[in-house]
């Protein structure tokens, strides 16, 4: 069970860390599970899904932000990953995106996880906006993105598909003075 202190993230009922090597096992589970993946392009190979744990590795190191693993406070199980990707760096836009294991899902975890990941966005990494998309037939995703605030805005190919996915934009909620 990884120690609340390796948390740089919080939320009610999760915890983020940052990936370590020691934490394959824990990737392979996530990207290798068939519903995890059905509407990323999956399933994916255990080579994959290596590639994909060292690539978020990479990502922290170079732009400083990766999908992070995440955890239940209460046990320290690892319920998936939410995060941030650079979308737009010029403007300073990320896209935001979560996987959830299954054990996780019907619970507002997602929801918990996204809305956690949307405050550091924009209080710590000092994003201008973030975009979201997801799979045309993944009503779930569409209901949390909607539940956060994000507005949809245009459809957008995902490579991993081919296919033509619903696109969202949030903006930073107005400062204090503002």
């Amino acid at each position: 069970m990884p120690s609340p202190i390796n948390y740089f993230l919080y939320s009610p009922r999760l915890g983020f860390r940052l990936w370590t090597p020691a934490d394959l096992p824990l990737a392979l589970a996530l990207w290798t599970n068939f519903e995890v993946t059905r509407y990323l392009g999956g399933p994916f190979s255990p080579q994959q899904a290596e590639e994909r744990f060292h690539r978020e590795i990479a990502l922290q190191e170079t732009v400083g932000v990766q999908y992070w693993p995440v955890f239940l406070r209460s046990t320290g199980e690892h319920a998936g990953c939410a995060g941030l990707r650079s979308y737009n760096p010029a403007s300073a836009i990320y896209e935001l995106g979560f996987h959830l294991l299954p054990a996780s899902w019907n619970k507002g975890l997602a929801t918990e996880a996204a809305r956690a990941v949307i405050g550091y966005a924009f209080t710590t990494v000092g994003a201008s906006g973030l975009f979201a998309g997801h799979h045309p037939e993944n009503a779930a995703s569409r209901r949390v993105l909607q539940k956060l605030g994000f507005h949809y805005t245009h459809d957008e190919i995902y490579p991993p598909t081919g296919l033509l996915n619903p696109s969202y934009y949030l903006v930073p909620p107005p400062r204090a003075g503002d």
